[in-house]
């Protein structure tokens, strides 16, 4: 029977991000599981004031319940016309009831006849082992508002934000495209590239005994 491999846990229920950050770090030997994969645990309140300590808190705690090295990321559109709205609210604006589709209508409603569509999408990214310390990596992504949602990939404000780079919408692009170009992409890019330097951290502070320290996984 083959050892089990060491685990991360992407600290989120939203397939398309944890689909993400599967492709990004695909073919380092772990296994890597999201909050679907364990039974229910507490929700941690989002009431940090940034997207670096709201990271924090949902890689620290989902790190320390399950005993597993934890990543999570804070991310938002940021809109110049708004003063930065919705920020850090992003996945609640206007609302926990809203659908993705409303929360686009919304800001479309909001920015009607308004000439500056600057946004941009902006991510940090916390990885934590049980015991508290984490790493930290970031990305942002420039573009602008359209007049209309389109396109059917990806989710959240993916159908409202045109990449001038691209022509298109982040919902026009493939997964492959959007990992490109995206800011949750650009950080995991990040990590990726230093990621054999990830797991010797991760390493120093899990248990002897955890599979993260069988060097023959």
């Amino acid at each position: 029977m083959a050892p089990p491999k060491p685990v991360l846990v992407i600290a989120t229920r939203n397939s398309g991000k944890t689909a993400e950050i599967r492709d990004l770090l695909h073919g380092f030997p772990m296994e890597i599981r999201d909050l679907c994969d364990f039974g229910p645990i507490p929700e941690v309140v989002e009431d940090g004031l940034t997207f670096d300590e709201n990271a924090y808190k949902k890689s620290s705690f989902t790190a320390r319940v399950l005993g597993y090295p934890a990543l999570a990321d804070d991310s938002g559109l940021t809109v110049a016309a708004l003063n930065g709205s919705p920020g850090v609210f992003s996945a609640r604006y206007g609302g926990e009831s809203l659908s993705d589709a409303d929360r686009c209508q919304k800001l479309l409603a909001e920015m009607k006849g308004c000439r500056d569509r600057q946004a941009a999408f902006e991510c940090v990214l916390s990885l934590a082992v049980p015991s508290g310390p984490a790493l930290t990596y970031e990305g942002r992504c420039e573009g602008l508002l359209t007049e209309a949602p389109a396109g059917a990939n990806g989710f959240g404000y993916d159908p409202i934000f045109f990449y001038p780079e691209a022509g298109k919408t982040f919902a026009q692009l493939t997964r492959e495209e959007k990992n490109r170009f995206s800011h949750r992409g650009k950080a995991l890019q990040e990590l990726r590239e230093e990621f054999e330097k990830v797991i010797i951290w991760i390493r120093r502070h899990m248990p002897p005994n955890d599979p993260w320290n069988r060097r023959n996984d």
